[in-house]
């Protein structure tokens, strides 16, 4: 009797080691399948993002790629001339931009490969842009003034627009465009970069002097200075743009999650002058980025409703 039992205790053990063998199985098989939908929701890891380095897309494309990585991905920033931005968009050298000036600035890049472009629409609404002057100039409130040469203002600028990169759909229109239609012959257009235009607007104000700067907002140096901007009574400029995402196409097979959160990526002036203002204090973009995420998350969670 002793031995029968024995042995029918020995029966059990040995089924219940079968079942939690084959729980241990399954478990296993449903972590790597979980870890296989992950990844294939993921797609390609590696992401690049150009960007022409003026204040608002250096602040996009940095809180951009904390989302992005956060979600998993690889992603390389490139600062890049406009040019050159929409080029490797269009070869599939990089795979999305976030900082994309549409319907007016960048009409002539966007006409010119817009078949090779998914546009993901605007991820910020109501982006104007134009010549600006400190608010101290005060006889100097529409583009005809300087046509005029009001208050002489040409011989004390040596009849010179300090401007910024020279294939900024902006540069190409106030060349373009408004200088040649507001009869501005005398005047020149000073190509530089964003940073040096910044650079020789602070120093001017802080010195009291005149300057015509090409300027767009969102711009830290709107929350910083008192600045307007010259009357545009011909509307060369146009509407006020919007800011836009575009991809390359082919990502939202390649690479699902990241097109889903780039085509959610929405958000307010304000909330990108945040982060301007922070690296226009000194600090590191990357890291203003982060500290905006982290306080914000709320709003990064609706750009990454749906991702796994």
């Amino acid at each position: 009797m002793w031995r029968k039992t024995k042995l029918l205790a020995l029966a059990a053990i040995f089924m219940l080691s079968i079942a939690l063998s084959a729980c241990g199985s399954n478990d296993s098989k449903n972590n790597d399948t979980a870890n296989s939908d992950s990844k294939d929701h993921l797609g390609q890891k590696e992401l690049t993002l150009p960007y022409v380095s003026w204040a608002s897309a250096t602040a996009s494309n940095n809180v951009m790629k904390v989302v992005l990585e956060n979600a998993g991905y690889d992603v390389t920033l490139k600062s890049i001339n406009s040019g050159a931005m929409y080029t490797s968009l269009a070869n599939g050298e990089a795979d999305a931009s976030v900082c994309i000036w549409l319907p007016h600035t960048d009409a002539k890049y966007w006409n010119q490969y817009k078949d090779k472009l998914v546009h993901l629409g605007p991820n910020i609404e109501g982006a104007p842009l134009g010549l600006a002057v400190p608010t101290y100039m005060e006889d100097i409130n529409s583009i005809k003034d300087l046509a005029k040469n009001t208050n002489s203002i040409g011989e004390k600028l040596d009849w010179t627009i300090t401007g910024i990169e020279p294939g900024a759909g902006q540069m190409t229109v106030t060349k373009n465009e408004v200088m040649p239609k507001y009869g501005l012959d005398k005047w020149e257009l000073q190509s530089s970069s964003s940073p040096a235009m910044a650079s020789a607007l602070s120093q001017a104000i802080e010195d009291k002097k005149p300057i015509v700067v090409t300027l767009w907002s969102p711009h830290w140096a709107f929350s910083k200075f008192d600045l307007k901007y010259l009357k545009d009574p011909k509307n060369l400029y146009g509407d006020p743009d919007n800011i836009n995402t575009i991809v390359r196409k082919g990502l939202k097979d390649d690479a699902p999650a990241a097109y889903k959160i780039l085509n959610q990526f929405k958000w307010s002036k304000d909330q990108i002058g945040k982060v301007m203002v922070m690296i226009n204090n000194g600090m590191d973009p990357a890291k203003a980025a982060k500290k905006w995420v982290n306080h914000h998350q709320d709003m990064v969670n609706k750009w990454t409703k749906g991702v796994k």
